[in-house]
């Protein structure tokens, strides 16, 4: 059975109040989390709005704005309705799994498809005849669990690979404000700490491309990249003889406007070979490499970027950017300034973003695996052996709320 959630009208923020009944909503179902948010409504609200009542085992649907992501209601989530946003999905479970059914919408082939569906200007919307139309392959309830307890073997991996790289993420921050700042040293480490412009640290060099170079852009999480690579195809002009050269190791200041760097990114070339950017760009030679991995390394902080360049840069009224390379290097930060601390310090950043690289990779590889086991699984295409005499435990589907 599918029911929509009830009209805008009936539950707007005037309605919440402190306690009573839950509004799951699509905070709830996109973060995976049915406590993300603390909404609820009165219990004469809620007995008007019965029909759109969760129980555990419902797979709620978002369709509005983001489409298509999935929950599964887990016993003992509080009870509720939902909101206008999401989509109930009641399923007689003697003949279903919510589990096995849950990850069949949520494969890649039928997101497409609800993406394909789903229609609006402003904001995309799904409505219950692009979901209702869909047909699903049905095995015996006994393979669909199994099924779905093979793909959860998988999504308990990538959970606690994303554990990994939240918990070395978090090790990057202290870096920043411990290690990068020398509030902590390093064992066997007390050389003098400078605030010092960078201009001081950083020469720009002024060399142009040759013509043999590969063009590049900048990335916020992957640095300096070929730009055919990254956005699909060249948007250099035709003679890059004006383009910046690159060395390996340099800093290179893009002078854009990025998301959640609105003053424009800083990054360490990593490249092993000499690349060419945007005139635009402003590049620098550091004095030392391992100077430039600690800037780069502090540069991935939105923070520490904007806390740098937001003294320096002017925005035009179009939310253009005018700062000259030289202002750029006018900005002062405290730095050490023995190169055999820049070293160890370096040496530390670059082991935790190699570790990070790892865990990525881990994590691309899982998703991987598990998209192409949920093409052949869903579909039949693979079949899997149920032992006949393991229980069923149709109840513990809908306990980790997957």
């Amino acid at each position: 059975m599918l029911k929509a959630g009830p009209f805008g009208s009936a539950v707007t923020k005037d309605s919440y109040v402190v306690a009573g009944f839950k509004v799951y909503g699509q905070q709830e179902v996109v973060s995976g989390d049915v406590n993300a948010e603390r909404y609820y409504i009165s219990p004469k609200a809620f007995s008007a709005l019965k029909s759109c009542a969760v129980e555990a085992g419902d797979i709620l649907i978002t369709m509005m704005g983001t489409v298509g992501r999935l929950l599964v209601v887990p016993e003992g989530a509080e009870p509720g309705i939902i909101n206008p946003r999401l989509m109930r999905i009641a399923l007689d479970k003697t003949v279903t799994s919510p589990a096995f059914v849950s990850a069949f919408l949520g494969s890649s082939q039928i997101q497409k498809l609800l993406e394909r569906r789903a229609h609006g200007g402003t904001m995309l919307g799904l409505n219950a005849d692009a979901l209702g139309s869909l047909k699903i392959p049905v095995p015996p309830l006994s393979e669909q669990r199994k099924i779905a307890e093979i793909l959860r073997t998988w999504d308990d991996a990538i959970e606690k690979l994303t554990a990994l790289r939240k918990a070395n993420l978090s090790r990057r921050i202290w870096m920043r404000s411990h290690l990068f700042t020398g509030r902590k040293r390093l064992p066997g480490h007390n050389g003098e700490w400078c605030e010092v412009a960078l201009g001081q640290v950083l020469t720009e060099h002024g060399l142009n491309g040759t013509g043999a170079e590969e063009v590049f852009s900048v990335s916020v999480h992957k640095g300096l990249i070929n730009q055919i690579e990254h956005l699909g195809r060249s948007f250099a002009a035709a003679d890059t003889g004006h383009y910046n050269r690159v060395l390996p190791g340099d800093i290179v200041y893009t002078k854009s406007p990025t998301g959640e760097f609105p003053l424009g990114i800083i990054k360490q070339s990593k490249i092993a070979q000499e690349v060419i950017v945007s005139p635009l760009y402003g590049v620098f030679t550091p004095a030392t490499h391992a100077l430039g991995v600690i800037l780069d390394a502090l540069f991935e902080s939105p923070i520490a970027v904007r806390n740098y360049l937001h003294p320096l840069v002017q925005k035009g009224a179009k939310n253009t950017i005018a700062i000259t390379n030289r202002r750029f290097l006018e900005g002062k930060l405290l730095l050490p300034m023995d190169p055999a601390e820049q070293a160890a310090i370096a040496e530390v950043a670059i082991t935790t973003q190699a570790e990070l690289a790892c865990i990525d990779a881990e994590i691309d590889a899982l998703i991987h695996q598990k998209r192409g086991l949920m093409q052949k699984l869903l579909t039949g295409e693979w079949r899997v052996t149920v032992d006949p005499t393991t229980p069923s435990n149709p109840a513990g589907e809908t306990q980790d709320g997957r």
